[in-house]
């Protein structure tokens, strides 16, 4: 099993990969791969996740934040604790993942623009590779440039 098989997989460089949500199976692939941090950006709605995710993930030897993003209603402080999530495990290998790696590509999109060097463009192209933004989150875009740029 390879991690490509996650639904949205997408890696980026050798220390971050994003994706929708995984099995138990592949959060234990992850694990083999060296990863050592999980961030969820997804509801704990069991229709779209785990059970007992930060168990999984625990008893894989992995350390796990959740951060639940609605996904009618992100907000400029999930992305606050999101940064400071990153930043904490700038030293590590993180795995970022949601329910289909919706939100996830919209926040590394950011991410890459405020920490890693990426234009605009780059952080646009990034998220087209699994969604088009709708309103909600084209407005939750600008309103963080704004914030971290401000």
């Amino acid at each position: 099993m390879g991690l490509d098989e996650i639904k949205n997989f997408i890696p980026l460089g050798d220390r971050i990969a994003t994706a929708g949500q995984p099995t138990k199976a592949q959060l234990s692939e992850v694990a083999a791969k060296g990863f050592g941090v999980v961030i969820n950006l997804g509801l704990l709605d069991p229709r779209y996740c785990l059970p007992d995710e930060d168990g999984v993930v625990a008893a894989s030897g992995m350390r796990y934040q959740h951060i639940p993003v609605r996904f009618d209603a992100p907000t400029p402080d999930d992305f606050d604790l999101f940064v400071a999530a990153m930043d904490d495990a700038a030293d590590e290998r993180v795995f970022v993942h949601c329910a289909l790696n919706y939100r996830v590509a919209s926040f590394m999109a950011l991410y890459g623009e405020l920490r890693l060097g990426w234009t605009a463009e780059q952080a646009t192209t990034h998220v087209r590779r699994v969604w088009e933004p709708n309103e909600v989150w084209q407005h939750f875009a600008i309103d963080c440039r704004d914030k971290f740029r401000g």
